[in-house]
């Protein structure tokens, strides 16, 4: 990770990256005109601007192709109590369920969780010179609304979704019924945990977590501090409190908690306070941010282990601690290895973490890498 206090030479990097990101970003600007997406089952929707609009009414269009906001209390389903399935009006894509739906008084329809699978992306949105987190659908790309953290239950999430961009299907015209829909929905989600952890650089660590089988999905973000909704300069002064982490979604039935903590613990140093490599300060700290008794345990108990092991040199300092919030990081540090493979901190840096992690778990990477 490229930081102010780093030596000249990652200094001189650091202008390269934001160059190339600069060229590329304007590139992608002025050649956006097929959406072809891909989701974690690998199925894409590529359709041309000129397909959409002959497909989608001009409301319809504005709202998921060109990112529009319906009048808030106009919607459709704003207030529809029936029981079925909310799709994404585009393509199709099952999204919510109506035991999902709630009352948020907010304008839009709201839902606490989407189903189970991958079915939505977040992308960081800075217009209007706010940063909230946006939600599309994961399947052809459309714009669904936003996802905020103040949700009134257990889930703490707020899905502010646009009607328009929804189509409802009543539960009388599903094929399988709801109490089916239901069970199938509350087993995937039981089957599907998530753990936020600190290892330095999140770029690294989000390189090797992409390959690991079992993994859903892997967001780079911030947790650990006391400023909201903090941006990347602002966590590399330090002050925000916030450590570099990946927040990572793996189903049950394919790889364990157990795994995961190994996996962290290897492609990283536990026993360097607040520092990897080159890379310095509390934002580089080795944390473990727990959801729940069992991943506190879980963690201790790998710690344990592997001091009794004597598997480090040094003494670990990874700290355990409660998860509170998780703030996704700008776009562009998403899938930042993936995109930025030749440049210099990747090559230097994350590849060698990669490849260590290849070689130790060689029997437990996705089969298809080439799709990450």
């Amino acid at each position: 990770m490229i930081h102010q206090r780093s030596k000249p030479y990652l200094r001189v990097i650091s202008a390269l990256l934001l160059l190339s990101l600069f060229f590329t970003a304007c590139g992608q600007a002025t050649n956006k005109q097929t959406t072809s997406m891909k989701t974690d089952n690998n199925t894409t929707i590529q359709k041309t601007e000129k397909e959409w609009k002959e497909q989608l009414t001009p409301e319809q269009y504005y709202v998921l192709r060109q990112k529009g906001t319906e009048r808030a209390f106009t919607g459709a389903l704003l207030m529809n109590k029936e029981k079925g399935v909310y799709k994404c009006a585009a393509c199709g894509n099952e999204l919510f369920t109506d035991e999902m739906k709630f009352d948020s008084h907010c304008g839009w329809p709201s839902f606490d969780k989407e189903i189970a699978g991958g079915k939505i992306k977040t992308v960081v949105d800075t217009s209007y010179g706010m940063r909230r987190t946006e939600i599309m659908c994961a399947r052809c790309g459309s714009h669904l609304g936003h996802v905020f953290d103040d949700g009134p239950t257990e889930t703490g999430l707020r899905y502010c979704v646009n009607s328009l961009s929804l189509e409802f299907v009543k539960a009388d015209n599903k094929k399988e019924s709801m109490s089916n829909i239901n069970t199938n929905n509350a087993t995937a989600n039981a089957n599907v945990d998530t753990i936020t952890l600190g290892g330095g650089c999140y770029w690294c660590v989000e390189a090797v977590y992409k390959e690991l089988d079992g993994v859903i999905k892997v967001e780079s973000g911030f947790s650990g501090g006391k400023v909201d909704n903090p941006t990347y300069k602002q966590v590399c002064t330090g002050a925000t409190g916030h450590a570099e982490v990946v927040q990572v979604t793996y189903d049950k039935t394919k790889t364990s908690l157990d795994e995961i903590l190994k996996v962290f613990f290897t492609v990283h140093d536990p026993t360097t306070l607040n520092r990897q490599g080159a890379d310095v300060g509390t934002q580089y700290r080795s944390v473990i941010f727990y959801r729940d008794a069992n991943q506190k345990q879980e963690a201790r108990d790998v710690i344990a282990a592997l001091e009794k092991e004597k598997v480090f040199n040094n003494p670990i300092v990874t700290e355990v601690a409660p998860f509170d919030k998780f703030y996704i990081a700008e776009d562009y540090h998403q899938d930042y290895y993936a995109n930025n493979k030749e440049q210099p901190y990747c090559q230097l840096v994350i590849r060698p973490k990669v490849e260590k992690f290849e070689k130790v778990f060689k029997e437990r990477l996705k089969k298809n890498k080439s799709s990450l």
